[in-house]
């Protein structure tokens, strides 16, 4: 019997042979440069500098997001002319102008921030001694001074308050120029100067009670002029700005202190108020409404007032000795 070796057989449709002569070999890496197009336009260079300078800006810089938007700003614009001009690529050109205009609005906004704030001229020496010093920007001393604040003048015998008849709880005010004096029933007590709250004990005894009048007469000794708030309106918007009431509270303890010397000393004057730049101590501020209420409780204007230097000479005794070793 013959054996016949079986082989393998490869059927082959017509037609689909492989046509090994006309076969191309793709290199193992499609993304191999070998022939490197030529550099691009100088703008274009200029346009990656101004991109990199601008992200390299030090944080701690005052002006560096400034300095950011304007750089990116002026290369999103070198790329514009780079696409439109050498490159012919309407994708690029619609991209870039897209950043620019983003880029271009927050360099507007950031320089319109950094605009100097005109402070008016009369009330430029109140902010440079009060509000400055303790480091309010001046645009929120515009918005404490512009909206719910006027300025008003009183004439030479004329009264800011007058005892037992004016209320307290209507506004709060500090005297920018002239001087004023406070009595009590024709005694005097202690001047008021420029930048001086003018009733300061009033509006501190009145945050918890309302309804009350002035127990002292506060007339103007000179041509005056003073910036008052609306107490209602004040109060709301230093509950918005907490920095603000805080600085609020400081200030009027402050003057209330001073008060304090100025009826323990009434030749103290203007120069020698200035010195005094302490944190208002607790007695301090209760001694002064300790002479609210001793005047206010006794008929005889005599014995009111020896009460209250009675009252106070403890917390004098304190505050005295510190205030001979001001400079």
């Amino acid at each position: 019997m013959n054996t016949t070796a079986m082989s393998p057989l490869t059927v082959t449709p017509l037609g689909f042979g492989p046509d090994l002569k006309n076969a191309t070999f793709d290199p193992l890496n499609e993304t191999a440069c070998e022939n490197w197009k030529e550099i691009h336009h100088l703008v274009f260079h200029v346009a990656n500098i101004c991109f990199a300078v601008g992200l390299v800006i030090p944080t701690t810089l005052n002006l560096h997001m400034i300095l950011l938007r304007g750089l990116l700003t002026i290369g999103c614009a070198l790329f514009i002319i780079w696409a439109t001009l050498y490159r012919c690529a309407l994708d690029i050109m619609i991209w870039n102008s897209v950043f620019l205009v983003v880029n271009l609005l927050h360099f507007i906004y950031l320089v319109y921030k950094r605009r100097p704030i005109k402070i008016e001229k009369e009330l430029s020496s109140l902010y440079k001694r009060m509000f400055e010093p303790l480091h309010v920007p001046p645009e929120l001393f515009q918005r404490l001074t512009g909206q719910f604040c006027n300025i008003q003048t009183l004439k030479t015998g004329q009264a800011y308050a007058a005892e037992d008849k004016t209320s307290v709880d209507e506004r709060l005010s500090i005297l920018l120029k002239g001087k004023m004096k406070v009595s009590y029933r024709g005694h005097f007590l202690h001047n008021i100067y420029p930048c001086a709250f003018i009733d300061s004990p009033e509006f501190r005894s009145t945050q918890m009670n309302r309804g009350e009048k002035f127990q002292v007469t506060i007339i103007a000794d000179d041509n005056c002029k003073f910036l008052c708030w609306s107490r209602e309106r004040l109060t709301y918007f230093l509950e918005s700005e907490p920095f603000l009431y805080e600085i609020f509270k400081y200030l009027i303890g402050k003057d209330i202190t001073n008060k304090l010397y100025s009826l323990n000393d009434p030749t103290l004057n203007d120069k020698a108020s200035k010195k005094i730049d302490r944190q208002p101590s607790l007695c301090s501020q209760l001694s002064v409404m300790q002479m609210r209420n001793s005047m206010a409780s006794t008929s005889d204007s005599e014995d009111g007032l020896q009460m209250f230097l009675r009252g106070t000479s403890s917390a004098s005794s304190l505050l005295t000795g510190p205030a001979e070793r001001l400079p």
